[in-house]
C-alpha cells in the first residue's frame, strides 16, 4: 500500500487480531522511529497506544474516518498504520526525517488520516464537518438520496490540553445541536503540555460534566484499558441522537518502566542507551504474547 493512503480509503484493509498485542508494538514502534532523533513525541504515543489500538479494531477499513486533532500525536497511529501494513517499512523509517511524508507533527499531507491539524484546537471542527457532510444528499440525486457513506462514523483524537481552546467548545456546541451521533471523540486526559501539568494551567475538571452540559455522551475510563475503550466505543456507536466522547485517563510515562522519573513526558529525550533499554523492555514484554 503506498503511503498516502488514509484510513477511509476503498483500497484500505487491516485486521487486528490482539488489541493488547497491538499497543505493545505501537509503543516498540514509537521508540524505533523516536530513537533516531535522540528525542521526540514519545510520551504521546505512551499515553495513547491503547486508545489507538482500540479504534484501529474497531472502525471499519474504508469507510469510518480518523481525524487527529493535536498534530504531534501523529506517532502513535503512525506506529500502528506501520504495524498493520498500511505503511510500508521504508516509509514508516523516514519518520521525522527532512522531505518525509511522515512529519513529527501532522499537516494536510500526512497519510493515515482523513484530516491532522497543525495548530492545536481544530481537529473537532474538522471531524464535525465530516460528520455533518454525511448526512447531505449526494448532488444530483433524485429525491434526497443519502450519500454512500452515509454509515461511515468519524472519529477524533483530541488532546486535554486543547481543551483550553474556544474552538474545540464551539465545535462542540455545533455537533450537540445537530445531533452528530455518528462523532466520537476520544480525549487523551494525560495532564500533560509543554508549559507542564495541564491541571496547573488550566482548570478543566470535572471534563465529563462539561461535555455532558454540552449535551455529549460522556464516557470518563481508564484509557490504558485496552478492553474499557473498546467497550466504550462499542456503546458511543450504539448512542443515538447525540455525539460521544471517551475523556481516556492516561500517562505519558505508561508502559515503559526505564522512563528515568524526572523524564518530560510531553517531549521525551532518547539517549541511544534509553533507547536500548526500551526497546529491550518492550520485546520482553511481546515474548509471551507470541507463545
Amino acid at each position: 500500500m503506498t503511503a498516502s493512503l488514509r484510513v477511509s480509503d476503498p483500497e484500505a484493509a487491516w485486521t487486528v487480531d490482539d488489541p493488547r498485542e497491538l499497543a505493545l508494538r505501537i509503543r516498540l514502534r514509537a521508540v524505533q522511529m523516536v530513537a533516531p532523533h535522540g528525542f521526540g513525541y514519545l510520551g504521546q504515543a505512551l499515553s495513547s497506544a491503547e486508545q489507538v489500538a482500540a479504534l484501529f479494531s474497531h472502525a471499519r477499513p474504508g469507510l469510518d474516518r480518523l481525524v487527529c486533532s493535536p498534530g504531534h500525536y501523529v506517532i502513535g497511529p503512525f506506529a500502528a498504520a506501520a504495524e498493520l501494513g498500511l505503511l510500508d517499512e521504508e516509509t514508516a523509517a523516514s519518520y521525522g526525517q527532512d522531505g518525509s511524508a511522515l512529519e513529527a507533527i501532522g499537516t494536510e499531507r500526512s497519510p493515515v488520516f482523513d484530516h491532522t491539524c497543525g495548530s492545536l484546537g481544530q481537529g473537532l471542527s474538522a471531524a464535525v464537518g465530516f460528520a455533518l457532510s454525511d448526512r447531505l444528499p449526494r448532488s444530483g440525486c433524485r429525491n434526497g438520496a443519502p450519500k454512500e457513506n452515509a454509515d461511515a462514523r468519524t472519529y477524533a483524537m483530541v488532546s486535554d490540553g486543547e481543551l483550553e481552546e474556544g474552538q474545540v467548545w464551539e465545535a462542540a456546541l455545533f455537533a450537540a445541536h445537530h445531533r452528530l451521533d455518528r462523532l466520537t471523540v476520544l480525549v487523551d486526559a494525560n495532564d500533560s503540555q509543554v508549559d507542564g501539568p495541564v491541571s496547573g494551567i488550566t482548570t478543566l475538571e470535572p471534563i465529563a460534566g462539561k461535555w455532558s452540559a454540552f449535551g455529549w455522551h460522556a464516557q470518563d475510563l481508564d484509557g490504558h484499558d485496552v478492553d474499557a475503550v473498546r467497550a466504550a466505543l462499542e456503546a458511543a456507536s450504539a448512542e443515538t441522537g447525540r455525539p460521544s466522547v471517551l475523556i481516556c485517563r492516561t500517562s505519558t510515562r505508561h508502559g515503559l518502566d526505564c522512563l528515568p522519573r524526572d523524564a518530560d513526558g510531553h517531549f521525551l529525550k532518547l539517549p541511544p542507551e534509553l533507547a536500548e533499554a526500551a526497546v529491550a523492555e518492550l520485546t520482553s514484554r511481546l515474548e509471551p504474547t507470541r507463545e
